[in-house]
């Protein structure tokens, strides 16, 4: 989770979890110095929140901890965006973490947040119930990207007695004690329930039939890696599928593969049931060729021996991609050009340091990278080992204006932003010293945020 030197954020909200975590990291930074902010997003949505606030800063200026305040006007923020309180606090709160990362000249720092065995039964249940697969059921991860969850092995009653030995203080959200929100039913009257009436570990027992899951499905992913390498092919905007290497692949491998093909073709799964899954996953072993017409636009085809997946003919509204030839030159409207040269790797090379002119390690491309404008779901990688931001949340910390967002040029694989062009490149396609072939790409002629010169 850290290193020496790191830059760490931690979201404290002044409740018990978010108290202790704060106390537990500035002991480690005892054993191991790394620079520690707290910050504090106070949402608006209770009369006590500016005292959370204030409670913050006190604790923080008595342990000698950097403190920032992000106040954001989450309601309002929620009926702008179509989305519930709950999501939109969500997402604001770790756009401030990351705002402050970069802020504090540190974009590849960690966020740490306060999320304990309780938080990831409840998580665990709540998808358990509405339907999911392992990923799902392996409920919440310690490391995700760039976020750390230190507490994430110990109990919220653990917590709660740690704070009492220490004779820490913290705010109470009233908030927790209410119905409102789908958790806290769970937590309530579902968790509650299974503890007195069922088994007074159930917490922590969900939490270690999480953590074999969560080891289940990393190698079921790695088993899907290894099975699409023998039955997969990505050609341009579609997949191939060799019909006789796939129906060897185990039926769990099989719709493995499925939801893998679909997440590289689309931006989001999300409208993609486990109905559809195994309706295509039928097509494989259906008599003579045939057809299936799936969300997001897509659709499968089985002729001779292989199962196409592809966007249907129509195209989708809003979105326009250009194909990028490599190597060679491709035009963007009617000025800009993009030229794409391949060349060896030598370590005694200079990468260019230029504003369009950028170096990419070719070998990681996985689709064919198209030039495009944004869609929804787009994201970069803000360092190679996976920190990920949304590409809507750099474009607004660059400071980039609303007008011109939507005719900012992009380099795509998928969904993943490649280059931001005429800004920074995702993290993950940086060269480094495992990069064999090097992709230059030249971009000349016209502005990249869709006017021409």
């Amino acid at each position: 989770m850290l290193q020496e030197g790191s830059t760490v954020v931690a979201g404290i909200s002044g409740g018990a979890d978010s108290v202790c975590l704060l106390f537990i990291l500035l002991r480690i930074r005892e054993q191991m110095p790394f620079k520690l902010i707290a910050v504090h997003v106070n949402h608006q949505i209770r009369e006590e929140a500016g005292e959370d606030a204030a409670f913050v800063e006190a604790l923080c200026k008595k342990w000698n901890c950097p403190f920032y305040c992000v106040t954001e006007d989450v309601e309002e923020y929620a009926l702008a965006h179509h989305m519930s309180a709950e999501e939109a606090g969500r997402f604001l709160r770790y756009r401030a973490f990351e705002q402050v990362l970069e802020a504090e000249g540190a974009p590849d720092g960690r966020i740490a947040v306060a999320h304990n065995q309780n938080d990831n039964a409840e998580t665990v249940l709540f998808h358990l119930m509405r339907g999911s697969g392992l990923t799902g059921l392996a409920g919440i991860r310690p490391v995700r990207g760039a976020v750390i969850r230190p507490l994430l092995c110990i109990s919220r009653p653990e917590i709660e007695a740690f704070l009492a030995h220490n004779q820490l203080s913290y705010c109470i959200d009233r908030t927790n004690s209410e119905d409102t929100y789908t958790r806290n039913k769970i937590r309530h009257h579902v968790l509650s329930y299974a503890e007195q009436e069922i088994c007074g570990r159930a917490v922590s027992h969900i939490y270690d039939t999480s953590v074999i899951i969560r080891e289940t499905d990393a190698f079921v992913r790695r088993c899907t890696e290894q099975a699409a390498e023998r039955c997969m092919t990505v050609s341009g905007r579609e997949i191939l599928f060799g019909l006789t290497a796939f129906t060897k692949e185990e039926p769990l491998i099989q719709r493995q593969l499925l939801l893998m093909a679909i997440e590289r073709m689309t931006e989001s799964r999300k409208d993609i049931s486990a109905v559809h899954i195994r309706l295509l996953q039928k097509l494989f072993f259906r008599q003579g060729n045939g057809s299936l017409d799936l969300p997001c636009g897509l659709r499968a085809w089985r002729e001779y021996g292989n199962v196409r997946l592809a966007y249907a003919e129509k195209k989708l509204p809003g979105i326009s991609a250009v194909p990028l030839l490599i190597p060679g030159t491709t035009k963007w409207g009617e000025q800009i050009q993009v030229h794409c040269e391949l060349f060896p790797c030598e370590k005694s090379q200079n990468i260019p340091e230029k504003t369009y002119t950028k170096w990419f390690d070719y070998d990681k491309i996985v689709k064919s990278l198209v030039l495009r404008t944004r869609q929804t779901g787009d994201y970069l990688l803000t360092h190679a080992d996976g920190g990920r931001k949304s590409l809507k949340a750099y474009l607004i910390g660059e400071k980039i204006p609303v007008e011109k967002r939507d005719r900012t040029l992009l380099l795509a694989d998928g969904s993943h932003i490649v280059w931001v062009v005429g800004h920074r490149i995702s993290g993950h396609y940086k060269i480094d010293r495992q990069t064999k072939t090097v992709l230059q790409i030249k971009v000349t002629g016209g502005t990249t945020d869709g006017r021409e010169d």
